[in-house]
């Protein structure tokens, strides 16, 4: 049986993939920093009569990622699948945006990306096999207004994502993914404005407010009024997941809507799902 293990389970594409990956018969390793909040998977679980091991990992934390890897070993010999999917949104300018916040949003969307997946390639080298999917988000590909340092992050875990794929996949049968979502419809979206409320309650103050409150009306307008959806669930995202999982050649990087391949049409038309430009430069630097 091939086991998966996926950080950020408590809520949202996580907590969705989590469910849709045991009823696919997958051995699932859930995790989620705070295990307080395990109780709706673990209801959700038992009432479609699933088996989820739930399991404590913070990716911000080197100690809790170690832990949880060992024990997943220790249980199986290994692990077939490292779901990144862990992750916070952040709207804000940069201006406006202190020390603290530029190194939480990096850390948590970008180098708990790296720390989780520095734990698992030994495993997965030793035994040639396996696959680690990023969920990262058409602001990888897309820059956008009001989200710099997310789209940042976000840019660097498909820049990563994309040189560990040159050298790796085939000298060592692991392969990588990147999962690009538009908007999604979870708390994830009420968790980016609340981390980015000052103490009056507003996002963005001063000559950007104007521009802000611009950015956030046409997010609102396209929501309703546009004729391709912008807003996914959880569990739609979930199922492209578990799709390339179970992928015999998956795809380097997939959007999960059309909304989001149209936004990013400009950069991915020539080569939508990466392997033209990941064939290029193994060639080149490689071969």
């Amino acid at each position: 049986m091939r086991n998966v293990l996926i950080t950020g389970t408590s809520t949202g594409v996580g907590f969705e993939s989590a469910l849709l990956f045991a009823k696919k018969g997958f051995k699932v390793y859930a995790t989620m920093r705070n295990l307080k909040k395990s109780d709706p998977l673990i209801t959700a679980a038992k009432e479609e009569k699933l088996t989820i091991e739930i399991l404590q990992l913070d990716i911000t934390d080197n100690e809790s990622i170690s832990k949880a890897v060992t024990t997943i070993i220790e249980k199986d010999g290994k692990i077939d699948i490292l779901l990144n999917n862990a992750g916070a949104g952040f709207a804000k300018t940069l201006e406006q945006t202190s020390q603290k916040e530029i190194d939480w949003v990096t850390d948590v969307n970008y180098t708990g990306v790296v720390r989780t997946t520095k734990a698992v390639l030994p495993y997965m080298r030793a035994i040639r096999s396996g696959h680690i999917i990023n969920v990262t988000s058409i602001g990888g590909l897309v820059g956008q207004p009001f989200n710099e340092l997310y789209c940042g992050a976000k840019f660097a875990v498909e820049g990563f994502t994309e040189s560990l794929a040159s050298y790796i996949s085939k000298p060592f049968n692991i392969k990588f993914s990147l999962i690009e979502p538009g908007g999604i419809a979870t708390e994830f979206m009420n968790s980016a404005v609340q981390k980015t409320q000052n103490e009056e309650g507003e996002l963005v103050s001063g000559e950007y407010a104007p521009i802000f409150h611009k950015y956030l009306q046409g997010a609102q307008d396209r929501s309703t009024n546009e004729k391709v959806p912008l807003y996914q669930t959880g569990k739609q995202v979930a199922e492209v997941i578990v799709e390339v999982a179970s992928n015999e050649n998956p795809p380097l990087r997939i959007r999960t809507s059309t909304w989001a391949e149209n936004l990013g049409n400009l950069k991915t038309q020539t080569d939508p799902d990466g392997t033209k430009l990941l064939n290029h430069v193994t060639s080149y630097f490689l071969e």
